[in-house]
């Protein structure tokens, strides 16, 4: 069996952010959110990362961790790039927007040999979940069905006190495999507790806190890839004609799809960490506080790669 990849996706705009978040640091010692998972990738056993950038970023990227981390772990390129379509279909003018989180892991497809798990670049996800997931990749293999894997958290620990949050809510069985997950693009904590709004914010429905949601942090055999690249063309046909500003091809609707047709299980390895990231420039603080005390707890050393 091939050893597991970590793929990190961070081609994101940022644009609620303001700015190149995935780069910003997070302590005193310039580390960004992106050198903890991977730190916590490598401890786990993980020891080549593919970083999905915007190809006009490379500089900044390999200037910001990179560099450093090839005295460490291999590192590789890929690029989301929004003319990567199937021939037949073109661009519609005036878009800049990326083709969604399952077109991102499509452009990296060249760097993976075998099993790999995906991440956000601006999501902290806690060691326990790279060990999981990387246990669960080892010991794995497809078998009369497609055998990938979720870390799945708590709604309430990955929701910020500044805006509304994209989440993909989970459905499980009674031996934990997922059975179906719906994208609710606005979450946001509101009179005490967390709802989310398919309306723009007119209307809204509450949803338990302990709920089990997606932070896209996925394990998959190779075959994924194959999957997402026979499903794009399909998405492309729908998309453009419903929504060609905006539509997206995400993950969670290849798992949903192949779910449906009984053509995978998915295994959900849970986690009770508290999610850290920067959807928002005011979550900053929150997440630099929570880093430095988890040095100050032993979690991590003050300088990650002395």
């Amino acid at each position: 069996m091939k050893k597991p990849v970590l793929v990190i996706m961070a081609a994101g705009m940022g644009s609620r952010y303001g700015g190149l978040k995935q780069i910003d640091p997070v302590d005193n010692e310039g580390h960004i959110i992106m050198d903890f998972s991977i730190f916590d990738a490598k401890r786990a056993g993980f020891e080549k990362v593919v970083f999905i950038i915007k190809r006009e970023n490379e500089a900044d990227f390999r200037e910001a961790i990179g560099n450093r981390l090839e005295k460490y772990m291999e590192v590789a390129y890929a690029y989301q790039e929004i003319t990567n379509i199937p021939e037949g279909f073109s661009v519609p003018e005036g878009r800049v927007k990326p083709w969604g989180t399952a077109h991102a892991v499509l452009s990296a497809k060249d760097e993976i040999d075998g099993p790999f798990a995906v991440i956000n670049a601006d999501d902290y996800y806690g060691a326990h979940a790279f060990k999981t997931i990387y246990d669960y990749l080892t010991t794995h293999e497809d078998d009369d069905k497609y055998r990938y894997a979720m870390v799945g958290y708590r709604l309430k620990n990955t929701v910020t006190d500044n805006g509304y949050v994209s989440r993909g809510v989970c459905e499980l069985n009674r031996e934990n495999e997922l059975v179906s997950v719906t994208e609710r693009t606005r979450i946001e904590k509101r009179d005490g507790g967390v709802a989310y709004s398919e309306d723009g914010g007119q209307t809204w429905v509450e949803i338990d806190g302990d709920t089990l949601v997606s932070m896209n942090m996925w394990g998959f055999t190779h075959s994924m890839l194959d999957e997402i690249s026979a499903g794009f063309p399909a998405f492309l046909e729908e998309g453009l004609r419903a929504d060609p500003m905006k539509c997206e091809y995400y993950l969670p609707a290849v798992v949903s799809s192949l779910l449906a047709e009984d053509r995978a299980a998915v295994r959900v390895l849970g986690s009770e960490d508290k999610w850290y990231g920067v959807t928002y420039k005011e979550d900053k603080p929150v997440v630099v506080a929570a880093i430095q005390a988890m040095k100050d707890g032993g979690l991590y050393p003050q300088n990650l790669w002395d």
